[in-house]
């Protein structure tokens, strides 16, 4: 079974310095028919303005991913980490048993756009911790390429979940296929330009939740970025 999740529904809020376009509940965004989809939990689309950001804040037993699309973040944390990311960059943060970050855009006349991802850990509890890797752009041209995984393969970066993220761009007559276990749940959310995902037509910021399907197919990309989440159920 193939639902659609439309960018339009999307939850919204209009903070001035940050806008930002929620996939599930979250703030003051609630809707009791998207408060995740197995263990993901968050999906913000977020564009932070020049010289603003998330002061420090605090986060427990969660693993958060950050995937900047333009612009950079200024990360800095509780635990010894600051870094830039930029497009390419995946982040990965477990926040464990408690960990403070801030997130900034210091740059000039140009905002961040960028993802942040939360999916339900498997362990609790744990030492809070940070990852950091790029992945080229030829790495995932026309395929889909692990970014994050419970056992860091393929090089991805490690999280402590049950889930696995892959990340890939489309266009023209590129295609990419996956295998799916149907016992449990894949999501496909795109993040720019149009793409086919099982026949099903999406645009920017819609969203596919695949149930009891045994496979994903991924075709006629126009310019397209995408992200698919193998989930718990």
């Amino acid at each position: 079974m193939l639902t659609l999740r439309k960018s339009a529904d999307r939850g919204y809020a209009d903070h001035g310095w940050l806008k930002s376009f929620h996939s599930f509940s979250f703030a003051g965004y609630y809707d009791a028919a998207h408060m995740g989809f197995g263990n993901l939990r968050v999906i913000n689309e977020d564009r932070i303005a020049p010289h603003t950001g998330f002061g420090t804040h605090g986060h427990r037993d969660m693993e958060i991913i950050s995937y900047v699309l333009s612009g950079e973040i200024a990360h800095k944390d509780s635990i010894g980490n600051g870094a830039s990311i930029p497009p390419g960059d995946v982040q990965r943060m477990s926040a464990g048993r408690g960990i403070q970050h801030s997130e900034f855009n210091h740059a000039t006349g140009k905002e961040t756009h960028f993802l942040q991802i939360w999916i339900e850990p498997n362990v609790r509890g744990i030492d809070p911790g940070y990852e950091q890797k790029t992945f080229a752009e030829s790495d995932k041209r026309g395929k889909l390429r692990l970014v994050a995984s419970p056992d860091g393969a393929q090089g991805s970066v490690t999280i402590h979940a049950d889930a696995r993220l892959y990340a890939g761009l489309f266009d023209g007559a590129e295609e990419a296929s996956l295998t799916l276990d149907a016992k449990r749940k894949t999501y496909v959310h795109l993040i720019r330009g149009e793409l086919a995902v099982n026949g099903a037509a999406l645009k920017a910021g819609d969203a596919a939740k695949l149930e009891t399907e045994s496979a994903l197919h991924l075709s006629g990309g126009k310019g397209a970025e995408v992200l698919v989440f193998d989930l718990a159920a």
